[in-house]
Order: C-alpha cells, then structure tokens, then sequence
C-alpha cells in the first residue's frame, strides 16, 4: 500500500471559530469549507493539511464523537522566534515560553480555541547525549 497524503483530523465543536483561529494564527487557508468539515491547507506549503471536523457529525463512530483532546500539533517553522512574537500579539496563551531544549528544538507552545496543543519548533544542534539518539547523528540540524 502506498500512502498519498496524510494530515491529522481534529474533532471540535465549532468548526468555523476552530478553522479561522487556524487561518488567522497559522497562515493556512480552507481548500474545502462546509459546516460540519473544513480542509485547511498551508498558504505556504500545500503539503501541509488540516482537517477540522464536526466531533458529533455521523461519519465518527458513535462511540468516538467527542471533542480532541491530549493532542500536540507540531508546526517546524524557519524562525520560531518571529512566530513567538506573533503569538504573544496575537493574545495566545504560551503555556511553555520560547526556549532552547537539549534535545534539538528551539520551540514554543501554545493552544488552539479548543486546547489542543500547538507546539512551535525549530530543529536546533543536539547535545552530545541526545545526537546519539538519532539514526543518523551526522543529520541533525546543524
């Protein structure tokens, strides 16, 4: 099996505030605009979709209709620093404030209307301790 395309789905109860706050906070714009299912592309990469879907709409087994949770949407930007601005003037709340990990990020995190995490990143040279980590530590960020 090939797979074409992959992007996440997320179940919210209002599917027109959750698709705006997107488009006005992360430059994505609607592909497909419905009032149970919206499809968000990336204004700056078209391989970059989101879904929003209505939680309770039929086509969710009745047993999952509920609202996302417990989520984190990683976005790899060029300048996570610039996006950092951007959110605190916006308004968005920064539940971790921009920072420099071990582990090869520079990131942030914030949150959508619905709570779902949005967690802002930039790979960054590792520690030593964490390049041994990877596949191939000669291709982490530099």
């Amino acid at each position: 099996m090939k797979t074409t395309s992959y992007y996440p789905v997320i179940q919210v109860r209002d599917v027109q505030a959750s698709a705006k706050f997107y488009v006005e906070n992360l430059r994505f714009k609607a592909v497909f605009d419905s009032d149970w299912y919206v499809h968000l592309q990336s204004e700056e990469d078209e391989t970059v979709n989101l879904a929003i879907l209505q939680f309770d709409h039929e086509t969710v087994p009745a047993e999952m209709r509920q609202p996302t949770q417990g989520l984190i949407l990683n976005f790899e930007v060029e300048d996570p620093d610039a996006w950092f601005d951007r959110a605190c003037g916006a308004d968005l709340p920064i539940l971790k404030p921009l920072c420099d990990e071990e582990f090869g990020q520079r990131h942030f995190i914030t949150q959508d209307r619905d709570g779902i995490l949005i967690d802002i990143i930039k790979p960054i040279p590792p520690s030593a301790e964490h390049a041994a980590g990877y596949a191939d530590p000669d291709a982490v960020a530099a």
